[in-house]
């Protein structure tokens, strides 16, 4: 990576030939139409992606962990969690076939684009989610939610007022999980959708086979700072989190 910090830098087209310091990729980057719509394609995509994955991933996680005993819960914690060892190839001939069949039988999707893509995305980040929210669960302690309900709270008002904010981290965790997973999947998205939706791996993926272009060494630094940044505001924010969290263990 500092590598490609440092070649981002190279005046020269030839990204391993050294020549002189220069920022012209990064002002040439700022008028690369096809590169900058790659880059909102992929955040929007990624973005969705996480939300609904922390959405089902916590779902998921909350019925395997509290609701142990019901028929079929095996089969449950199986298929949720089985994209975890699942070959992207396989999972994205095995989308791509689905989406297939949905267009014959229901006539939906016509057209595999960035919505196919978010829906793949999706399937296989939830089981990254799931077994993170999964862990929290595990060790969370179940007397302060066994407390509100002695004290009248319905178990929806629990859920939302004690057991999410205690979950809190986790779904942080989860959601940069997913978004990383999403942002840099590039052979499940090259499955499921066509010509017409291009994210930026895919984009990067055909530029590096012609050879590197010196505009992607740009972005990919601008990349790695932005992610650098958010990954280490939300380091801190977990971490305060979770010495509260040992404080309040620690005075009860």
């Amino acid at each position: 990576m500092i590598i490609l910090i440092v070649y981002s830098f190279n005046s020269s087209r030839l990204v391993t030939v050294w020549a002189e310091f220069s920022t012209k990729w990064y002002f040439e980057l700022i008028h690369n139409d096809t590169l900058l719509k790659a880059v909102g394609l992929s955040l929007t995509i990624a973005a969705g992606a996480a939300s609904l994955a922390i959405v089902l991933g916590t779902l998921a996680a909350f019925t395997i962990i509290r609701f142990r005993r019901f028929r079929g819960s095996n089969l449950f914690s199986f298929m949720t969690t089985a994209p975890l060892v699942m070959p992207d190839v396989i999972t994205g001939l095995a989308l791509l076939l689905l989406f297939v069949g949905m267009g014959q039988a229901l006539g939906w999707p016509k057209e595999r684009g960035a919505l196919t893509i978010w829906m793949a995305h999706a399937t296989f980040c939830t089981a990254y989610v799931t077994v993170v929210i999964s862990a929290r669960l595990r060790e969370l302690d179940k007397s302060i939610e066994e407390a509100a309900l002695d004290l009248g709270a319905n178990p929806l008002k629990v859920f939302f007022i004690i057991t999410l904010p205690m979950i809190a981290p986790a779904l942080v965790s989860g959601w940069l999980l997913a978004f990383t997973l999403s942002l840099d999947d590039v052979v499940i998205a090259n499955f499921v959708t066509g010509p017409g939706a291009m994210t930026l791996p895919k984009l990067v993926f055909s530029k590096v086979r012609l050879g590197v272009d010196p505009q992607v060494n740009a972005l990919a630094t601008i990349i790695l700072l932005i992610v650098g940044i958010i990954g280490f505001i939300s380091w801190l924010w977990m971490r305060n989190a979770e010495k509260r969290h040992l404080r309040e263990i620690r005075m009860r």
